[in-house]
């Protein structure tokens, strides 16, 4: 037993907060973000038309409403730091192919 657990102390133990998030977690984050912005943009769009306040207030909730889309849009295509890069496919893959603006009359 005490082979066991000496040999248990040596090994290298992994953390999960280690670990990157996947794709699809930082994409839900982003899509959150994105949905919970437009909803206070509404809420300010709303305000701004049918409740009667003093101009003040009511061009502070037009400046939400008119920045807030910018604001949300700049969040949502910001990935974070620790998510996974992009992968896009190159289109010079395939070279069995002649691309088209290449091709010649008669080959």
């Amino acid at each position: 037993m005490d082979y066991v657990k000496g040999r248990r102390r040596n090994q290298v133990v992994h953390q999960v907060t280690d670990a990157q998030p996947s794709l699809s977690e930082d994409i839900g984050r982003r899509e959150k973000s994105y949905l919970i912005k437009m909803g206070i943009r509404t809420i300010c769009l709303i305000l701004a038309v049918v409740v009667p306040l003093p101009w003040p207030y009511r061009l502070l909730f037009i400046a939400g409403a008119v920045f807030l889309p910018y604001i949300a849009v700049i969040g949502a295509n910001e990935r974070s730091k620790d998510a996974p890069p992009p992968t896009f496919q190159s289109p010079e893959a395939n070279q069995s192919e002649i691309p088209l603006h290449r091709r010649e009359i008669g080959s």
